[in-house]
């Protein structure tokens, strides 16, 4: 008897939490920002968001700030607070006394294109008409746009802003765009130090590509032209080789450990040839470059005055410069650039992407394999099918290839750091498959090389790469570098013609042989069966029957004089698990017939764990525990076999043969209740209350 559903899973439940302080008694999560605004207005009170309250906890979850901020809204910092003045502006972005400049650098780049803009920062919030003190803002979070609801108390010391805050002291935009941004991440600590790219995919949901600029592409200042006229996202920043460095400031006036935004790249004449130039921002607002090019360096005397004009060289310190597009690759290390869709940027043409996004889990003995350097544990790691089904329409050299992005997230690190999370050191590899496989087992990864890889394996949010490779299957293995690193994952596949991508492992089945049929002593009985007649019969006693403590016995007995297997015993939760699913009839026992089945499934059982226990230590391990369900005769995806690895291996990850047993019993039993129930073979059943309990009593 042998079926196969396919597995789904449900939508994660969020936390609510429901306002207490008499402010409005809406739970906050379910409400919209335009409910609660209304509420507001309706009973003339000012927004309170008790989920981000103005308290410490808001701030600083690890220290505490040297002097006592003030909580204040803008009605109470301006006679004539405004939310955006003339239009949103990259100067409106100043860093305050807060390590965020990756999170204003990419603020500063969305400044420069409307449509993203207003996207994450809805228009017709005011300070004027219908304020209610309630503003809000969109950011995708792992492949969902969230809209953050925030109240406009904002932290402040002798009446100024601590942190974002605009050249003008009458915009808030900005500070409550920050605010909005850590009650997302949990704290305004949690902003502290991060990638540009990180805040830039928050912003659009985009793609992020990183090329390092001491092994720039040839063509890189035309890839970052049409970069920007595609309205992607650029920053950029010099490396440091130890923390003393950290925005350190350098003769030339730049900064090191710091994330500058990259707002624009243009060609002048000088002297009768051409310059290329680049212009750059200072989320700080002020500190420039002061080397060629600089505000007010004698380059620009060599300018005719429409260039001069064009460029809007006005000498100001306000933290954005131009600097030759030299000195840019000489002095930073690396430009970040965040795709709207991942188009090729050394082609002019604009494609249409196949995109699959997927979720996953890194669990500790499931799927937490590590990276290539574990054989042993590797392909358990969670394994992904890519179908490249159409090359490229052009090609280099007759070459028929297809392009394809794999960019690998790992999720709710910044906001758990509160609790200790760091950003783990993730990477991937791309394996050539054939058609049908299911899932790659450890002997594939053992002779078989990777087609393609991500280029390191590195402690960021999320690690990209772009691909050629000819059609065919293909099977993309997400890890961290170590095994045993827990964290949930987004993987997202970007190809450019058609493709098909699948979640290997996610079938759920088993192979379990129909009952025999009684032999009864009125059929010809052999040797073997006799003999086990009457050892039965010696056993059962008077009521031919075999109880929990009865079968104890006998298994302890019996694995007690086999050396391959454990010999603490039997729990006599096993044996009650073993008599429920073979007695038949209401019995209080195993009678002849039921015991010899059980005897042979448990004979099976146990070639199936002595085969994983490769160095007879009498338990298999975690990750051992899949091929040995596998062996015998179980297909279970990653979240079953997570949960089977939380119940039954101990805490050291181990796995004995009695809990295997236990393991097997209760997967047969919960496959043949619902089969049993399941009498339309719908894949499906419904149950009353009454059948629910005694299933679950059962199990």
């Amino acid at each position: 008897m042998s079926y196969v559903f396919s597995s789904a899973s449900g939508g994660s439940q969020k936390k609510q939490a429901v306002k207490d302080r008499g402010t409005i008694g809406v739970k906050a999560r379910k409400a919209t920002y335009q409910e609660l605004k209304n509420q507001c207005l309706q009973q003339g009170l000012l927004y309170e968001d008790q989920e981000f309250p103005a308290e410490e906890a808001s701030l600083f979850y690890s220290e505490k700030p040297a002097v006592a901020f003030e909580w204040k809204r803008p009605k109470e910092i301006s006679s004539d607070p405004r939310f955006i003045i003339d239009g949103a502006s990259r100067t409106d972005i100043c860093q305050g006394d807060l390590g965020d400049c990756w999170l204003l650098a990419a603020v500063a780049s969305l400044t420069l294109n409307e449509k993203l803009f207003v996207q994450v920062v809805p228009p017709d919030q005011t300070f004027g008409r219908n304020y209610a003190g309630i503003f809000h803002f969109r950011f995708w979070q792992y492949n969902e746009w969230v809209d953050i609801i925030i109240d406009d108390r904002l932290p402040t010391f002798r009446n100024r802003l601590v942190f974002l805050h605009s050249a003008s002291n009458d915009e808030f935009w900005s500070a409550l765009l920050e605010k909005a941004y850590a009650k997302m991440y949990g704290s305004y600590e949690s902003l502290k130090g991060g990638s540009t790219l990180e805040a830039m995919e928050d912003f659009t949901g985009g793609m992020g590509e990183t090329f390092d600029l001491k092994a720039a592409p040839p063509q890189l200042y035309t890839h970052l032209q049409k970069a920007l006229k595609r309205s992607c996202m650029l920053g950029c920043s010099i490396d440091i080789t130890n923390a003393a460095e950290t925005e350190a400031r350098t003769s030339t006036g730049l900064v090191k450990g710091h994330a500058y935004s990259v707002t624009a790249v243009d060609q002048v004449n000088s002297r009768g040839r051409p310059v290329q130039l680049i212009r750059i921002r200072n989320p700080w607002g002020q500190v420039e470059w002061n080397g060629p090019w600089s505000d007010n360096s004698p380059e620009w005397k060599t300018v005719d005055a429409v260039d001069y004009r064009r460029l809007n060289m006005i000498s100001k310190d306000d933290g954005e410069f131009w600097m030759a597009f030299d000195d840019f690759k000489r002095h930073y290390d690396k430009v970040e650039v965040c795709n709207l869709t991942p188009d090729s940027l050394d082609e002019d043409a604009v494609h249409k992407w196949e995109v699959t996004t997927f979720e996953g889990v890194w669990s500790k003995g499931c799927t937490a394999g590590g990276c290539r350097n574990f054989q042993e544990t590797f392909w358990v790691n969670p394994q992904y099918k890519l179908k490249l089904l159409e090359a490229d329409e052009e090609q280099d050299y007759g070459k028929k290839e297809c392009t394809f992005m794999v960019a690998l997230m790992q999720k709710n690190r910044r906001k758990l750091r509160k609790e200790g999370a760091a950003m783990l050191t993730i990477g991937f590899a791309v394996y050539k498959a054939e058609s049908g496989i299911d899932h790659l087992p450890k002997e594939f990864f053992r002779f078989n090389a990777s087609q393609a890889k991500s280029k390191t394996y590195i402690n960021i949010r999320e690690n990209s790469e772009r691909f050629k490779l000819p059609p065919g299957d293909y099977v993309i293995v997400p890890t961290t570098f170590q095994p045993d690193e827990e964290a949930q994952f987004l993987i997202r596949i970007f190809s450019e013609k058609k493709a098909e991508s699948i979640e290997l492992g996610d079938k759920v089945g088993a192979d379990l042989p129909e009952p025999p049929k009684p032999t009864g002593k009125s059929q010809a009985e052999t040797e073997e069966e006799k003999q086990f007649r009457s050892l039965f019969e010696q056993i059962s006693g008077q009521d031919l029957e075999i109880n929990a403590y009865e079968l104890q016995n006998i298994l302890n007995s019996v694995f007690a004089q086999q050396k391959e297997m454990v010999a603490d015993g039997f729990d006599i939760e096993t044996c009650r698990s073993i008599v429920t699913l073979y007695t038949k009839d209401n019995a209080k026992g195993l009678g002849f017939e039921e015991f010899k089945i059980f005897w042979n499934r448990m004979k099976h059982w146990k070639t199936a764990f002595l085969r994983c226990d490769h160095d007879k230590s009498k338990t298999i391990s975690a990750h051992e525990l899949r091929s040995a369900v596998k062996n015998a005769g179980f297909q279970l995806n990653n979240q079953l076999l997570q949960l089977l690895v939380l119940r039954y291996s101990d805490i050291y990850l181990q796995v004995d043969f009695d809990n295997f047993l236990r393991c097997m019993v209760r997967l047969e039993t919960s496959f043949r209740s619902f089969k049993s129930c399941d009498t339309r073979q719908t894949g499906e059943v419904t149950l009353n209350l009454m059948q629910w309990l005694c299933l679950t009593m059962n199990f």
